[in-house]
């Protein structure tokens, strides 16, 4: 990313603010002149005290001088308070609403995006996070360095020069002299840094996700023993970064030292020349230190350009990737603006073809009817396609063939939110967020009462183990079981109440009496609803009242329980194995005994 389009895509976050930055070039252009008065004091001083010296004058004498001195920098110092306050005041505050500004933004954007953004390997959790956070980080440290110290670096230098060149021309020169050599070390330390730091961005997003995939793994890694494995593979990384910094701060010390050398050297140069100029009678004493603190001042500021240069590679380094994730509208979510009056609830998939943006094939010629006020379920082995099936029919994902029609309409023509809106959707696992139980269950219909809240719980047999907790409906839902956790999503759909269903394993991880007790309340929500379910459990599919077996991402067997058993098929085999998992004969065995 070029500097130009850094700065094509700050604008419109900057621009807004306009007022602070016209606050914050006043107070720079007031600042930088202050900055040139200790030069003109200490040649004041300096000229007065040896005129004073050379007469043979007492302190009494020199009283006025010192009263001078002291009211100039005192009053000075006592503006640039004001002055240094504003500036940092100014800058923290465009800052801060800068991050709030581009936070708000891409936070915005992700949410915009369809799934398959968050399929690509290239967007895990950790790179995105490490991406978004350390964008705005380095994005708004560099507006408030320039507005609080590239522009009064530039201004103080710019008019210590002027004033240096005003006082003598041939000192002038020097000093500009030295000033492009300065910025051309400073510019090659830049670029001679650049790639370790794109370095850096790399390492930081493997790190982060690297620690990410260790907290959600916890269990198997301390299972299977495999810490010392996990630990090798961060230590690699860390050493890895390690040396990078290393060989940054390496070569920052190196090219600090020849800016020293060379600042040195101007310094050499002015006091030789000045003293000459001194000893000709061309000037008197007290100009030979002004033209000294002058040239620190054209200096000093320049001197800090490293750190601005490090400011904007950062920046240019982590926009690139943080504007690629704020711009990427090829990834947006795309909604049609079509909204029925009613919803019947009618699927149909016609020659479907997926497969997900890693390559993976799902679906191969996939065709289907899913009928309202029914049940159908989706049967197979693992990674044969089930649950593709449930991402397509809620519009996470598009077919890349065929097409998917809601009550003879295609999907794609569906406003999202509105077909949405009208399906429940309950998988294996189910997201939990971090808050109370009763806003966990709220989140199915943000504006429900406290009473709707507690018949959902009932209804997903929730309410008497939340009744027993010593904080109730305000339990952080995090610290919940797996199990509850799972009651928790299912209230939750219940609370929402939608004509369409879709259950992913829904009581995967719950146990017997949980799933039974489960089963009864989705019984009584399946009633005059389109229902749609995928379970390895035979309780769960025996009852209905469409069946399609799948494999290898086709529809290989379809009808009623028996239809489907007695093709002699996939289903057969999957039934027949749960039935062998279950003992089925010796379960019948103790109830015909009993």
């Amino acid at each position: 990313m070029s500097l130009f389009d850094l700065y094509r895509y700050l604008i419109p976050y900057v621009r807004q603010y306009r007022w602070l930055i016209i606050s914050a070039l006043f107070l720079t252009l007031v600042g930088s002149f202050t900055a040139q008065v200790n030069a003109f004091v200490l040649r004041y001083a300096v000229d007065e005290v040896n005129a004073l010296v050379e007469g043979g004058k007492t302190l009494s004498d020199g009283k006025r001088v010192l009263i001078i001195i002291s009211t100039v920098l005192l009053g000075k110092e006592i503006l640039n308070v004001f002055i240094t306050f504003g500036q940092q005041f100014y800058g923290q505050e465009l800052r801060i609403f800068i991050t709030r500004d581009l936070s708000d933004a891409v936070i915005d954007k992700l949410l915009s995006y369809r799934m398959s953004f968050f399929a690509s390997q290239e967007n895990e959790a950790g790179k995105l996070q490490t991406r978004i956070s350390r964008g705005v980080s380095s994005l708004t440290r560099l507006v408030q360095s320039f507005f609080i110290n590239i522009l009064p670096l530039f201004t103080s230098s710019l008019i210590a020069l002027i004033l240096m060149f005003r006082a003598n021309f041939s000192v002038g020169l020097v000093g500009l002299a030295i000033v492009p050599v300065y910025i051309y070390i400073i510019i090659k330390q830049a670029n001679t840094l650049k790639g370790w730091r794109r370095n850096m961005r790399s390492f930081y997003e493997k790190k982060n996700q690297g620690i990410i995939g260790i907290i959600q793994s916890m269990n198997v890694i301390k299972s299977f023993n495999r810490e010392n494995i996990e630990f090798q593979k961060q230590s690699k990384i860390q050493y890895d970064m390690t040396e990078n910094q290393l060989q940054t701060q390496k070569t920052s010390y190196i090219f600090n030292g020849v800016k020293t050398f060379v600042e040195q050297i101007g310094v050499v140069l002015i006091i030789i020349l000045t003293a000459y100029l001194v000893l000709d009678g061309q000037m008197s004493i007290g100009m030979i230190m002004y033209h000294i603190m002058l040239f620190g001042n054209v200096t000093a500021p320049i001197g800090q350009l490293h750190r601005i240069f490090d400011d904007m590679n950062d920046a240019l380094i982590y926009s690139e990737s943080f504007f690629n994730v704020l711009h990427a509208e090829d990834q947006k979510e795309g909604s049609g603006q079509y909204i029925p009056k009613k919803v019947i609830g009618k699927f149909e998939l016609k020659g479907v073809d997926f497969a997900y943006p890693n390559g993976t094939k799902a679906l191969q010629e996939v065709n289907m009817e899913i009928l309202p006020n029914k049940i159908t379920a989706f049967v197979g082995l693992s990674g044969a396609g089930k649950s593709t099936v449930i991402n397509l029919l809620d519009k996470f994902y598009e077919p890349n063939k065929g097409e998917v029609l809601l009550d003879g309409v295609p999907l794609r023509e569906y406003d999202t939110q509105f077909l949405r809106d009208h399906i429940g959707l309950v998988l294996q696992k189910n997201h939990i967020f971090s808050g109370s139980i009763e806003e966990n269950i709220r989140y199915g219909k943000p504006d429900a009462s406290k009473e709707e809240v507690i018949v959902a719980a009932q209804k997903a047999y929730i309410y008497d183990q939340v009744i027993e907790l010593p904080k109730q409906f305000e339990t952080n839902a995090l610290d919940l079981s797996g199990g509850q956790q799972q009651r928790i999503a299912i209230a939750r759909m219940f609370l929402k109440n939608p004509p369409i269903i879709f259950l992913d394993e829904p009581t995967a991880s719950l146990d017997a009496i949980a799933t039974e007790q489960i089963k009864k309340s989705l019984d009584a929500i399946k009633a005059n609803r389109t229902v749609i379910i995928v379970s390895h459990s035979i309780s769960q599919i025996i009852d209905a009242d469409q069946i399609y077996a799948m494999e290898a991402g086709k529809v290989v067997e379809s009808g009623t329980h028996e239809e489907a058993y007695h093709q002699n098929g996939v289903y057969k085999k999957i039934f027949d194995a749960m039935a062998r998992s279950l003992n089925i004969e010796k379960i019948s065995k103790t109830y015909e005994a009993d």
